[in-house]
């Protein structure tokens, strides 16, 4: 049997959330928001990727505060508002394809918030742009020539620790299977990981315990209110000197692990614009695995996995426990259904689609038949 298209269970303390396969949709910005509410866009996304064969599928980068958007048309989940166009949108979604465990990432952009959508730069707005005020463990912009961020004290420090805590409570309240914080890609809890962004003098920043102290505090935090699955998505290297390392993001992982966490997303970069990012099939790959073998949590790995025998191979040779993907499946929302022609696999799809399929891959729906009327 296929690695890729076998069962995985995810355990939490409420119990486990089962998964049919290993192949997840990773969190993809779609800067689709009003004011942070989910939006008709965000039905049809959902919609569509729920009946891609995924095991799990998580939202993107949702903003626990408005000032923690990395763009004003960012998802937000802060209040009664944004929790209701989020339930609305994902219950009508949900029911327009088979049931598939969602998680949600929990996420707070420090100095890289009050930015443009990509298509209109990614640069930092002014406040004539729509733009806000931002803040960071440090007062260092992300590139040169930007406005600073303000250092963030420490009753900010406790208060986003709290948004981060309310937010996962409305995620609980919605129904969602599993919240992943994000400490990946040069947001804010990667910001205080980072010596690059990270230059504080408290016991927040300098020394690898320092700067590893609000992000585990943060995740405890949410631990106390939350029992479900909870993860979190790391950048393992900041590919930069002095930077965030592999080693390290193995040891943040192991600290982890005795306040609850269930599984670990490893990514890579996005703290400086100086990075030099080796790219290429299985980059991220050897991260994944340094950080399995040393924590022996759940990890999943991504990047650039494209072909279904390459994530087959990652499984086999034991590199990490799950697959995720994110542009692939913009740009194949069936990517799943091929996998599991070539690998003997099996999905499941809304009955809608199940005539669809070439006559030689319909085996991929197990023992449906459905012919054309």
């Amino acid at each position: 049997m296929s690695l890729l298209f076998s069962g995985y269970t995810l355990n939490s303390p409420r119990g486990p959330v089962e998964l049919v396969n290993r192949i997840v949709v990773a969190p993809m910005c779609q800067y689709a928001a009003d004011n942070g509410e989910a939006s008709d866009w965000h039905l049809m996304h959902w919609g569509n990727l729920f009946n891609s064969g995924a095991g799990l599928f998580i939202i993107e980068a949702t903003g626990v505060t408005p000032e923690g958007r990395i763009t004003p048309a960012c998802l937000g989940l802060w209040d009664d508002r944004t929790e209701a166009a989020l339930k609305d949108k994902l219950t009508r979604a949900r029911k327009l394809a088979p049931a598939i465990p969602v998680f949600i990432q929990l996420a707070h952009a420090g100095r890289k918030a009050s930015s443009a959508t990509p298509w209109n730069g990614g640069q930092l707005l002014s406040e004539d742009q729509g733009g806000w005020e931002i803040k960071a463990p440090s007062a260092i912009p992300q590139l040169e020539g930007e406005r600073s961020p303000d250092e963030l004290s420490k009753e900010e420090l406790s208060a986003l620790k709290e948004a981060f805590v309310v937010a996962a409570q409305r995620a609980d309240r919605i129904g969602l299977d599993g919240i992943e914080l994000h400490g990946a890609h040069g947001y804010l809890l990667h910001q205080f990981l980072s010596p690059i962004a990270n230059q504080r003098t408290d016991e927040y920043g300098g020394s690898f315990e320092n700067r590893i102290r609000f992000p585990l505090e943060l995740f405890e935090a949410v631990r106390k209110v939350y029992q479900g699955v909870l993860g979190i998505r790391i950048s393992a290297s900041d590919w930069i000197e002095s930077g965030w390392t592999p080693e390290e993001t193995a040891e943040f992982a192991t600290r982890l692990k005795p306040i609850g966490c269930d599984f670990v997303h490893i990514s890579s970069g996005g703290i400086s614009p100086k990075q030099k990012i080796a790219i290429g099939p299985h980059y991220q790959v050897p991260f994944a695995r340094l950080v399995k073998e040393k924590s022996g949590l759940p990890t999943m790995t991504v990047g650039l996995i494209t072909d279904p025998h390459q994530a087959e191979d990652i499984l086999k040779q034991g590199d990490a426990d799950l697959i995720a993907l994110a542009r692939a499946f913009l740009y194949k929302p069936r990517w799943a259904w091929e996998a599991a022609a070539v690998l003997d696999g099996v999905v499941d799809s809304h009955e809608r689609y199940w005539r669809c399929l070439p006559r030689e891959a319909q085996a991929i729906f197990g023992d449906v038949k459905v012919g054309q009327r």
